[in-house]
């Protein structure tokens, strides 16, 4: 009658652990199954992730490019022909249009990153906008359609 106090695993079902380097009597004695010779036979012989042997290794063969300027400011754009659609649609119910605003709106992704408004498309809706920069031409048709804007 098997009982908790009792249990046992099938049998063949658990390995016994290899002990290396226990004595030849063991049978893993020895050279404790690294081999003879070479790095790796070594104590304290590692090698880093990334190493092949001497080859020239991929992040070196790889070509570099690219550049983050750390300086350069990285404008979210927003066209008028954009904000003339939400106007048609009737979705534009705040009376100025900032960042929080552009976000909610789904025109900008975040609402922390500066904004810049680009000219690109005609606007007839008189709005206001609060933005970090704006094109010449943009602020040209907002000012003819009857709108403002505020830079912050």
């Amino acid at each position: 009658m098997d009982i908790l106090s009792n249990l046992k695993y099938a049998e063949g079902s658990r390995r016994k652990r290899k002990r290396v380097a226990r004595g030849e009597g063991s049978g893993h004695g020895g050279t404790a199954t690294r081999g003879m010779n070479g790095q790796m036979s070594r104590s304290g012989a590692k090698k880093k992730a990334w190493f092949e042997g001497g080859q020239m290794p991929l992040q070196r063969r790889i070509p570099k490019f690219g550049f983050n300027n750390a300086s350069k400011i990285y404008f979210q754009v927003v066209n008028l022909d954009k904000i003339q659609k939400l106007a048609d649609e009737n979705k534009l119910t705040e009376s100025i249009l900032n960042a929080e605003v552009l976000k909610s709106l789904g025109l900008i992704s975040e609402a922390k990153k500066p904004v810049k408004i680009l000219g690109n498309g005609e606007l007839k809706a008189k709005i206001q906008l609060e933005v970090n920069a704006f094109s010449h031409s943009a602020k040209e048709e907002i000012e003819a359609a009857g709108g403002s804007i505020k830079k912050i």
